[in-house]
C-alpha cells in the first residue's frame, strides 16, 4: 500500500479475475489505502479488473498505459483535485467517471458533474450502491458505443470516411475503396471501438486479438500502424487521424457515427 517517497505514486493492480469473467476495467483513484482496497476486492467479486492509484500522477499514467472502461475518482485528492483531474480526462477521453466525495453540500455535487464526471457517491458509501452506479455507466457507455461494431450496425462512418463491416471495406471521404489488409482492417475496428482513448502497443495487440481467432497481425503492431496511419492521412488532405502519444501509445481522434445500412 503507500508509503514515503515515490513509492505513493505507483500504480496498483491487485489480482485480476479470470479473462473469462472480465467485464471492465476499473480505475479507482483514491488516497486512503483502505478505500481502494475495499472498492478493489468487491468489484473483483464481480468479475472486474480494477487498478488503484493515490493521486492523479499514478492516474495519468494508469491512463497511459492501459484501456480502462470506468474511473471512480475522489473529489479531494493531493496537489489536484478530483475536479481538475475530471477536467484533464475529459479533454480527450469520454470514459465514464464516478466521482467520490465526503461532501454533501449540493454545490459541491454540481461543481463535480459540471466538471465532467457522470455520476457521485456520497462517502460513506455502500460499495452495492458504487456497484450498482458501475453498472449503469457502463451500460449507458457500451449502448452507445457498443453498437459501434455490433452486429446490428453494419456501417460506421469517421470524419467522412465510412467503413462496411459486413463487406470489410472502407471508403474514403472522396468515395474511393481503400485496400487494407486483414491486420489493417481489425486494427482499424479496434481504434474505431475505443476512439479517443489512449491505446497502448500492448492494448492494441490484445483487443485486436480478442476479434479474431488467428493473429490479425503479419508483422508487428507499429508497422501495422504506420500502414494504416498512411492509407488513412494519404485521403484525408493531410488529417492525422491515429495520433502517437509519446510514452503512452496511439490515439484515434475521430467522431464516430454509426448506420444500420440495408439488409441484404
Amino acid at each position: 500500500m503507500d508509503s514515503s517517497g515515490d513509492a505513493q505514486h505507483e500504480i496498483e493492480k491487485p489480482p485480476v479475475a479470470p479473462l473469462a469473467d472480465d467485464h471492465g476495467h476499473i480505475l479507482v483513484v483514491d488516497d486512503d489505502p483502505q478505500i481502494r482496497l475495499l472498492v478493489a476486492r468487491f468489484l473483483q467479486r464481480y468479475g472486474y479488473r480494477v487498478t488503484g492509484a493515490p493521486d492523479g500522477r499514478a492516474m495519468m499514467e494508469a491512463l497511459m498505459h492501459s484501456a480502462v472502461d470506468l474511473i471512480v475518482l475522489d473529489l479531494m485528492l493531493p496537489a489536484r483535485s478530483g475536479v481538475e483531474l475530471c477536467r484533464d480526462v475529459r479533454a480527450t477521453s469520454q470514459v465514464p467517471i464516478v466521482m467520490l466525495t465526503a461532501r454533501t453540500e449540493e454545490s459541491d455535487r454540481i461543481t463535480g458533474l459540471e466538471g465532467g464526471a457522470d455520476d457521485y457517491v456520497t462517502k460513506p458509501f455502500s460499495p452495492r450502491e458504487l456497484l450498482a452506479r458501475i453498472r449503469a455507466l457502463l451500460r449507458r457507455a457500451r449502448a452507445g458505443q457498443g453498437a459501434t461494431v455490433s452486429q446490428a450496425s453494419r456501417f460506421v462512418t469517421f470524419d467522412g470516411w465510412r467503413m462496411d463491416l459486413r463487406r470489410r471495406e472502407l471508403q474514403s471521404p472522396a468515395g474511393t475503396l481503400i485496400d487494407l489488409s486483414t491486420g489493417e482492417f481489425d486494427l482499424l475496428v479496434v481504434f474505431v471501438e475505443h476512439a479517443n482513448h489512449i491505446l497502448s502497443r500492448e492494448a492494441l495487440m490484445q483487443f485486436a486479438k480478442a476479434r479474431t481467432s488467428d493473429d490479425p497481425f503479419d508483422r508487428t503492431i507499429d508497422v501495422q500502424i504506420s500502414r494504416l496511419r498512411r492509407k488513412l492521412e494519404a485521403d484525408a488532405g493531410g488529417g492525422q487521424l491515429i495520433k502517437t502519444v509519446r510514452g503512452a501509445g496511439y490515439l484515434f481522434a475521430a467522431t464516430i457515427g454509426h448506420e444500420e445500412g440495408p439488409s441484404a
